[in-house]
């Protein structure tokens, strides 16, 4: 079932827990505005990234210049360069001040953290803004029900340093 008009998600959509935000952006539209065309793929890979604690966390150590974003309003866009050569797409989540963020893994046609900011040319220009239509990314609803049935919750890939917080099942996988 699809919605007839997409509706943009405000930021009480992300002013929730990482892992619960994570889950509920499966099925979402993940929506790039570039040249004046509107480019929207369907979110169906997440992480989530949730708090001090979480050792996996850019944020587990507390604020610095990389993550300070993490810290930031919910709604708000958290991209970070990695091994010298690729972006990373987050979405913050969570309050203010409380450090959460929902790592975008892949969507419907783009598998790939670095592939997706790679074809969607999101890069630093992005990092802590809103997301939102003047910003040229957001993320819309258009009426996707990611069912329990075509969802499977994994561990967290490339985090084998962060002992005890390797096998929550913060990933999300949705197969539409």
């Amino acid at each position: 079932m699809r919605a007839a008009t997409p509706r943009v998600l405000a930021p009480d959509f992300f002013d929730r827990p990482t892992p619960v935000v994570a889950r509920q952006l499966l099925g979402k539209f993940l929506v790039r505005e570039l040249g004046g065309e509107r480019l929207a793929h369907m979110i169906t890979e997440t992480e989530a990234y949730h708090g001090y604690d979480d050792k996996a966390s850019h944020a587990h150590r507390g604020v610095t210049q990389r993550n300070a974003p993490m810290f930031g309003p919910p709604g708000s866009i958290y991209v970070y360069f990695t091994y010298g050569m690729h972006w990373m797409l987050n979405l913050v989540c969570g309050k203010e001040g409380h450090p959460g963020a929902v790592l975008i893994r892949g969507v419907k046609e783009i598998s790939g953290p670095a592939r997706l900011t790679k074809r969607l040319q999101i890069d630093k220009q992005l990092n802590g803004q809103m997301l939102s239509v003047s910003s040229g990314l957001w993320i819309e609803d258009r009426g996707v029900v990611a069912k329990a049935a075509h969802i499977r919750k994994t561990p967290r890939i490339g985090i084998a340093y962060a002992q005890d917080w390797t096998d929550k099942p913060w990933r999300f996988v949705f197969t539409p």
